[in-house]
């Protein structure tokens, strides 16, 4: 996968930093000297090399997996998920504050955005871990060959950015600081409701009535609606074959009124059978086994 930016012909570096405070969240910009712009650059292109160590290419981000705390991914930029992302990438006229550091601790995040010579732009975002004031009676440096106190505050960069933004897809070092730069937690809760009237369409044959009800309230089963919903594939999936293979890898499901129930304390094996995670094996015979996958990976014939 490639980046839609040129790294080295770029025209515009502009640095800013996340806020949180009791308003909520904002991002400000903030003036940055040369030598500051210099590093911020060689930060995205350590990132980007280390994405690009990957040689198999990145897999496609989904909320229900369990990622590793590196890991490069990805995720179009118009998708749902990306979408506190993606407002930060476009944003016209972010508000100027060279006072935004003020208040280190209110600090969660800081990021620049590049434009190349073709008016593309490029935005990378690191989870404020470091970055923060430091004492100055923690520092000191050389000056004259003696050890002086450093008297202003100073702020750490990192080596590198969680992730890198395109026009085209985020792409996602650090899997956990996406989803925390995104509020992915409260959107995919947000996006139940939206998520299961999708799928109701392709399986009008469940009631979704109690896995509506489950999900609103459980992160984990949120998540998987959001990845199936995702998947695109439920339109084609049959009422028989999904009751057996309910049954047979323990989710307990009822025929009633014409339509699959399923009983309350099934609601995530259901969720896991239909995002493909649940599954019987009988390699010794008359023992079946049930396995859940932790991670879900396609095998092309």
């Amino acid at each position: 996968m490639k980046l839609n930016f040129d790294i080295e012909l770029v025209t515009v570096v502009e640095f800013g930093v996340g806020i949180e405070d009791a308003d909520g969240q904002s991002f400000v910009a903030i003036p940055v000297d040369a030598d500051v712009q210099t590093a911020l650059r060689e930060m995205i292109a350590d990132t980007w090399e280390q994405m690009q160590a990957n040689d198999e290419g990145p897999a496609r981000y989904e909320p229900s997996e369990r990622h590793a705390s590196t890991e490069y991914l990805y995720i179009p930029l118009n998708d749902e998920l990306a979408a506190s992302i993606r407002d930060l990438h476009e944003a016209a006229n972010l508000p100027l504050d060279a006072d935004a550091l003020a208040d280190p601790a209110e600090v969660f995040c800081y990021f620049v955005r590049l434009t190349d010579n073709k008016g593309r732009r490029l935005s990378a975002l690191r989870r404020a871990t470091q970055f923060k004031g430091v004492l100055r009676s923690r520092l000191v440096r050389f000056v004259a060959d003696s050890l002086k106190l450093v008297e202003d505050r100073v702020f750490k960069l990192d080596t590198d950015f969680d992730l890198l933004v395109d026009s085209i897809n985020v792409h996602i070092l650090r899997p956990s600081a996406f989803e925390f730069a995104g509020n992915l937690q409260e959107a995919v809760l947000e996006a139940v409701p939206q998520n299961i009237a999708l799928i109701r369409k392709d399986l009008d044959f469940v009631d979704f009535t109690g896995i509506e009800e489950y999900a609103g309230k459980h992160p984990r089963a949120a998540r998987y609606l959001a990845s199936i919903r995702s998947q695109k594939e439920t339109k084609n999936i049959d009422r028989t074959a999904l009751r057996k293979h309910c049954e047979a890898t323990g989710v307990d499901v009822k025929l009633r009124n014409g339509k699959l129930t399923v009983a309350d304390g099934h609601e995530m094996g259901f969720l896991e059978v239909l995002d493909r995670r649940r599954y019987e094996l009988e390699l010794v015979k008359n023992a079946p086994e049930r396995f859940r996958a932790g991670s879900r990976q396609r095998i092309d014939t």
